[in-house]
């Protein structure tokens, strides 16, 4: 599966328990990379964790030589944990996000009733990127688009010719994602969307995640800009704000909570950091009761 391209280099991962795709994205052998949207392998049975899947992507990176300089997130996911602590530590890099996870992070500080010394202010994370900031990873150009509607942080990143557009959007037969979460907005989606869409038509698209319609496909994760204009089910040219604000009002409300959403949103507000242990050495993890 891996992409031999102009431009980025981007080799897929996929965690089939959670139907997620995380990529490390490189300019060249030896040089540098950055990891989006990594997965901490989670157990809801047992509560445990365990980083697989990211020692997969450790392996990846060591063997191309690669320097890792950024670890991204799309946002603060609700259907995986995220890994970014553990390849910081295995191999550098610093962990980003964009700077609107603060009002993500208001919103579920007072849903799980967080310790005291929690702060809202993003500063868990190594770095927060403003809409339409520009850095570089390596030969890379990387440019930081923000994509409200899922969340309110919701970011996508345009590195080289690779754009990696989270939550935003699926594959063309699948559409859009969902917009009730808390301080999630239809209407924001629709623009975010048409925004992402306004791109070169040639522009690579790479999934978060992918939802196969049953038996129909196996999983996929590189579209197009031009391919999505034409053929997303949910946003192709020609739908409008008000078709798409009522196509998503009457697909959420038939969908189920993300089985992971409690334990994940709590610690991917905290940049994948868990909770601080309590008097007896025990990391615990919080269900809010009748409130998602």
């Amino acid at each position: 599966m891996h992409q031999e391209k102009q431009g980025a280099q981007v080799q897929p991962f996929l965690d089939k328990d959670t139907e997620t795709w995380s990529y490390v994205v490189y300019d060249k052998e030896g040089g540098s990379a950055a990891v989006v949207d990594a997965v901490l392998n989670f157990d809801t049975v047992s509560g445990r964790t365990s980083s697989k899947g990211a020692e997969e992507m450790v392996a990846f990176i060591r063997d191309k030589q690669l320097t890792l300089e950024w670890i991204l997130e799309t946002h603060a996911h609700a259907d995986h944990l995220s890994a970014a602590p553990f390849l910081r530590e295995q191999l550098g890099g610093r962990i980003a996000i964009g700077d609107q996870i603060c009002q993500v992070q208001r919103i579920f500080r007072d849903v799980f009733n967080l310790e005291r010394e929690f702060l809202a202010d993003g500063s868990q994370f190594d770095h927060l990127f403003k809409d339409d900031d520009t850095f570089k990873v390596g030969e890379l150009e990387v440019r930081v688009m923000y994509s409200p509607g899922h969340t309110p942080a919701d970011m996508v990143w345009l590195i080289g010719d690779a754009l990696f557009v989270g939550d935003t959007l699926f594959m063309p037969d699948v559409g859009s994602a969902r917009c009730d979460f808390p301080g999630g907005d239809a209407r924001q989606l629709y623009q975010s969307a048409r925004k992402i869409l306004s791109l070169p038509e040639e522009t690579r698209m790479f999934m978060c995640h992918d939802y196969p319609p049953k038996g129909k496909r196996d999983y996929q994760f590189e579209t197009s800009v031009g391919i999505q204009r034409r053929e997303n089910i949910h946003l192709r040219e020609g739908v409008s704000e008000e078709e798409f604000v009522e196509i998503r009002k009457k697909r959420d409300a038939c969908l189920s909570m993300p089985k992971l959403i409690i334990p994940s949103v709590q610690v991917n507000i905290r940049a994948g950091q868990m909770p601080p242990a309590e008097s007896n050495g025990t990391v615990y993890l919080k269900v809010p009761l009748n409130q998602l």
